[in-house]
């Protein structure tokens, strides 16, 4: 919708449009709905299986994987070139197979949205418009709908005529309160309140629902031109990098850096210490796989698929992107708006105060009284939302009293009026609405006045909605009675509500809590109402301020928690704020969670509107329900069943649990990885030979990599799931230099013992022992990283994976695929030789690793 059209008045937006009241020609509408196209949203574009597989190669270590692949294949490295190309194709295709998985199980998710419309169509110029119900895809720009209680707005429209009519907008703004609509004829040009067109009370827009009252109204965008479409603009921008995507990516240029350098130092050393050049090119390729934690990709898909397997079978998670869910588990700020998360979109009556500021019955019954009347009287029986709460807490009062008749809400009085049999040859006029509306309309000393309109704002201010009633008995008339009647009345007291609070709302916070994440609330509400709703479920005495005072001031928010300014060695902390950011509108709730990124939080947020997903796109993870409008489920990473805080819970502990599994194969593999590489290195400086053939380093490689699949299915300690797990790049490379370099010392002091058993005549020609004792020493220093560094309870499938890792360092050697790999058995002093290594090694290691967790704990 034109801003331009947003101040028009009703008679420029018909002459605009090229239509009026009668609306349109079923011709017209024809030709219109083929110029314009159908009234539907842009659907979302699902990837093909080759695109997702490129999209695969995006990750740092799955290129370098295919680039030294290549290589290999260039050099006739077959052996290396096909076990690193079908990594690389394992890895493409797990990642692929994830997501579709996710698509599909989102669309068994989705809602089909469908419905029809009530529009005025005319068979031709001169004949009478009928009402009719058509398919809401056939609406165009020009027709004319009428609007009713329960319906949804199929476009974006602009009243003609209203009466008593409001509307939920929480899909758009997130305010769970309905806004009263009217059709002013020539509204203000100007917001003085800042809200924008949602705010306008001549417009409607898609996405909302009609909760009372009746309206006609012009159609004047629809599809793609809707502002509920106009967000998909938004969702289509580029997603900037997660913190998974930050912290793998930091880690694996560093590494790749590392690796690139090492062919050429290696050929260039060779060439000018022993002569040999080119040939030594599949040694050096094979030394750069050998620092590549080959298996990363396929470890970190197969983790992070098995937990979304396993939430969307036991919780009914839909995990789309699977990255998130290691986002999930570095989550320690989430933000999450009121209505519908915390609070149901409902009130519940609080209270009942006579004038005097103390709880009075008679006050709730005289409520319910009017309420019950106005529904079986009035002339369009829908019960609001007030109503609703005032029957259910009054319980059957209507048989108390014969309804005589009522004088329905309107927006411009908001008032309603029911008229009951009173005693004898009377009638009771029972009036409810707006504080300043009711007193206004009672006989009050000044004073008196003033002090109630002070108790109404004492009641507001404490979040509550408030609603007047007064009474008035006069004599019984056949006229009925109107607007005009509703003077001189008795003031009876206050209702208050509160919104209902959604069950189990309070120990999901609590959960998430205990497990480290700080809650933020973006609301569209009124301050005092979000704050209220937050004390109500215990997240203790806050505050709420509105974002616009907030953003005006220039600081990052976090959330006042239980550990609200603290920082830990991991990382920031939130920083002390408000807990509670009302009067957010979507723009502001991005700029927020953007504020809390550069800070450096991860950010989690729960939306499920419209309103919902810029903020859903600036966040580290985007989570909405299944019942979500459809741009905001496609825009989220995760999918809930329900919107249920708990559920995230369980996703928060299962992204948890694949973070850390994660983590412990990439400290083992790179401190192990490094280590061999530093001794290879210098090994084939120092020696004559290669210290490795190429084909058993490849061996050597496969053989480890086989047995880290077992960190996918390894259970962490209970230590890993209690705070947020973040991958930072500095702490693992200080890790993996400072035990590479113990790994490396191993590695050397075999290569001397070996030096000094082998001399002798032919020294330096018994190649194959020496090929093979180091073999042996590399799997068997491998398997002892795997079961010291991992950290986990019990050895579990790690224990059982490096058991077997050495026993293949041991058995294969001697064995005739030992020998086709150019490896003997070992003399039988060899052993021992290595045996001691290995009885100094594994107690350094536990040393160290014993002083690493006092000074840094995983």
């Amino acid at each position: 919708m034109a801003s331009d059209g947003e101040a028009a008045t009703a008679l420029q937006v018909l002459r605009g449009l090229d239509t009026g009241p009668r609306g349109l020609t079923e011709a017209e509408a024809a030709a219109r709905l083929a110029a314009v196209g159908e009234n539907t949203p842009p659907l979302p574009h699902t990837a093909s299986w080759p695109l997702r597989c490129l999209r695969a190669l995006r990750d740092p270590f799955t290129a370098v994987l295919l680039t030294l692949g290549l290589v290999s294949a260039l050099v006739a490295s077959w052996g290396t070139a096909v076990v690193i190309l079908a990594l690389v194709a394992v890895s493409c295709g797990l990642r692929a197979a994830g997501e579709h998985r996710a698509d599909r199980s989102l669309a068994a998710l989705r809602e089909l949205v469908g419905g029809t419309a009530t529009v005025l169509r005319r068979a031709g110029e001169e004949a009478p418009p009928r009402a009719r119900e058509v398919p809401v895809a056939d609406l165009v720009p020009g027709d004319v709908i009428r609007l009713g209680p329960g319906d949804l707005v199929p476009a974006d429209v602009r009243l003609l005529r209203a009466r008593g009519l409001t509307v939920h907008q929480a899909v758009l703004t997130g305010e769970s309160a309905p806004v009263a609509k009217a059709a002013a004829d020539v509204p203000e040009p100007d917001d003085p309140a800042g809200a924008g067109a949602f705010q306008r009370p001549h417009l409607c827009f898609q996405g909302s629902g009609v909760a009372s009252g009746s309206a006609t109204a012009v159609v004047v965008a629809t599809g793609e031109r809707t502002r509920f479409a106009a967000a998909q603009g938004t969702a289509g921008r580029r997603r900037e990098a997660s913190a998974f995507d930050r912290s793998v990516h930091g880690i694996s240029w560093a590494l790749i850096r590392f690796m690139l350098l090492t062919p050429p130092l290696v050929l260039m050393a060779n060439a000018a210490l022993r002569g040999r050049g080119l040939e030594t090119l599949p040694f050096a390729v094979a030394v750069a796989v050998g620092l590549t934690p080959e298996m990363l990709p396929v470890i970190v898909t197969t983790c992070l698929a098995r937990a979304a397997a396993l939430l969307a079978r036991a919780h009914r998670v839909v995990v789309r992107r699977l990255p998130a869910l290691h986002d999930l588990g570095a989550v320690d700020v989430l933000c999450l708006d009121k209505t519908g998360t915390l609070t149901q979109d409902r009130p519940v009556v609080a209270d009942a105060l006579g004038p005097d500021g103390h709880a009075d019955p008679d006050v709730l019954r005289w409520a319910a009284v009017g309420a019950w009347w106005n529904l079986q009287l009035g002339e369009l029986p829908t019960a609001d939302a007030l109503d609703e709460a005032l029957l259910t807490a009054a319980g059957p009062v209507g048989e108390e009293y014969d309804g005589i008749g009522a004088v329905p809400f309107d927006a411009g009085r908001r008032l309603a009026t029911a008229v009951v049999a009173g005693g004898l040859g009377t009638h009771v006029l029972v009036t409810r609405g707006a504080a300043e509306d009711v007193l206004a309309r009672c006989d009050l000393a000044p004073a008196e006045h003033e002090r109630l309109l002070a108790l109404a704002a004492r009641e507001s201010g404490a979040g509550l909605r408030v609603l007047a009633v007064a009474t008035a008995e006069g004599p019984a008339r056949i006229r009925p009675r109107t607007a005009a009647d509703e003077h001189g009345l008795t003031f009876r007291g206050l209702v208050t509500f509160r919104d209902a609070l959604v069950p189990g709302a309070a120990e999901a916070l609590r959960g998430l809590a205990g497990q480290g994440i700080t809650i933020m609330v973006l609301t569209g509400d009124h301050p005092a109402t979000a704050a209220r709703a937050c004390r109500d479920l215990g997240l203790g005495p806050v505050e709420a301020e509105v974002a616009a005072d907030v953003l005006r001031r220039g600081e990052h928010v976090a959330v006042a928690g239980p550990r609200a300014g603290t920082a830990t060695p991991e990382g920031p902390g939130p920083h002390p704020g408000p807990v509670v950011v009302a009067r957010c509108t979507p723009e502001d709730k991005a700029r927020i969670v953007g504020g809390l990124r550069a800070a450096g939080h991860t950010v989690g947020f729960l939306g499920d509107g419209v309103n919902d997903v810029p903020a859903l796109r600036a966040a580290d993870v985007g989570i909405a329900p299944r019942t979500a409008v459809d741009l905001a489920r496609e825009t989220a990473d995760v999918v809930l069943a329900a919107k249920d805080l708990g559920a995230i819970g369980h996703a928060v502990t299962a992204g948890r649990h694949s973070s850390a599994n994660i983590a412990s194969y990439l400290r083992v593999t790179l401190s192990s990885n490094l280590g061999n590489v530093i001794a290879m290195l210098l090994a084939g400086l120092l020696l004559p030979f290669l210290p490795m053939l190429p084909v058993q380093v490849l061996a050597q490689n496969l053989c480890f990599d086989a047995a880290q699949l077992a960190f996918a299915y390894d259970r962490p300690r209970a230590a890993a799931l209690r705070r947020p797990t973040v991958l930072r790049p500095r702490a693992f490379l200080r890790f993996i230099t400072g035990f590479g370099v113990l790994n490396a010392v191993a590695d050397l002091a075999t290569f001397g013992v070996l030096a000094l058993a082998l001399r002798g005549p032919d020294a330096l020609d018994d190649q194959a022992v020496f090929h093979s004792a180091w073999f042996t020493e590399n799997l068997l220093t491998q398997a002892l990283v795997m079961f010291l560094l991992r950290g986990g309870p019990r050895p579990g499938p790690i224990g059982r994976a490096a058991a077997a890792l050495a026993a293949v360092g041991l058995l294969l050697p001697p064995s005739p695929l030992g020998a086709a790999l150019g490896m003997t058995g070992l003399p039988p002093a060899y052993p021992l030789l290595l045996a001691a290594v290995m009885g100094l090694y594994a107690p350094a290691l536990r040393a160290v690793r014993a002083r690493h967790d006092r000074r840094r704990p995983w």
